[in-house]
């Protein structure tokens, strides 16, 4: 199978019961790492193959026969299967208590950066070359286009009007306010497009605005973190971003570099209409003095 061994349990959405199952046939070393999972699984999944065996009293590995015995090619696929297992489940108190364990006050700036590298490295395998192309189609060929993203999600799907109510002239940005959601997006019908943007914690609203708008024969393109995420779901089109953080703040870095690069390639293809968009602008900005055009020591 082109050299790569598939994981039989990448999308076995019951780990814990499939551990359990195996559980009476483990080794003596095994049994201890099996239970530690199925009491601790939340701190698990953030712990190295090496950690994890210091944990229970084995060695590193055994712990890698482990994973291969339910299935995995390696531990790396069991822990990220862990993450799945949990990252929605989460409360913002236990991110915090594993942002703790794992992130410090003296190696925060450093533990970020590098896990936000990370993301991006991940997003940047993932995606699709394809869809994201289909993608930047239905934002061009849309009569009209609802942007939706709650919660931590709310900066994101601003920041995707914002610029593409710069390019273009049909883009609506769906958020809390006066009227409800659905309100917003009475109108939405087919030859429309909804763009939806959520991450674990994933919003139900949002989910139930995708829901909606596919009723309605609109076209649905979502930017979440997985093939599995409930926004995949009610898409036609996923684009993938890892947002992964063992932290009570959600990170965001690669969905946003994903809807820049959105946004760079929907204005590639109406460059002469921006062209003309930005030299009205810059006359609008400067007889408003909406930017400081001065030198500090002028003022």
């Amino acid at each position: 199978m082109l050299g790569v061994k598939k994981d039989i349990m990448e999308n076995n959405e019951d780990l814990m019961r499939t551990i359990q199952l195996k559980f009476p046939r483990l080794s003596k070393g095994q049994k201890l790492i099996a239970e530690y999972i199925l009491k601790h699984y939340d701190k698990a999944a953030f712990m190295t193959a090496a950690k994890l065996g210091i944990s229970v009293g084995v060695s590193e590995s055994t712990v890698v026969r482990f994973a291969n015995e339910l299935g995995f090619s390696g531990y790396p696929k069991l822990q990220k299967a862990l993450q799945e297992l949990i990252k929605n489940k989460l409360t913002t108190v236990q991110r915090l208590e594993l942002s703790n364990d794992y992130i410090s006050e003296e190696n925060a700036l450093k533990g970020v950066l590098k896990a936000d590298m990370e993301n991006i490295r991940a997003t940047l395998e993932k995606i699709n070359q394809k869809t994201f192309e289909e993608v930047v189609n239905e934002i061009l060929k849309a009569k009209r286009i609802y942007i939706i993203g709650l919660r931590s999600s709310t900066a994101l799907a601003d920041f995707l009007g914002f610029y593409l109510n710069v390019i273009l002239d049909n883009v609506k940005v769906v958020g809390y306010g006066i009227s409800d959601i659905f309100e917003q997006m009475i109108s939405v019908g087919e030859g429309d497009l909804v763009i939806g943007i959520g991450f674990p914690r994933y919003a139900v609203k949002t989910i139930q605005a995708l829901e909606f708008a596919h009723k309605r024969n609109a076209s649905v393109v979502a930017i979440t973190d997985s093939l599995l995420s409930p926004l995949a779901g009610k898409a036609d089109h996923t684009l993938i971003a890892q947002s992964n953080m063992a932290s009570f703040v959600d990170s965001l870095v690669a969905p946003l570099s994903v809807i820049n690069a959105l946004i760079i390639a929907v204005g590639l293809m109406e460059k002469d209409k921006i062209a003309s968009t930005f030299n009205s602008l810059e006359d609008i900005w400067e007889e408003y003095q909406i930017y400081s055009y001065k030198p500090l020591e002028e003022r």
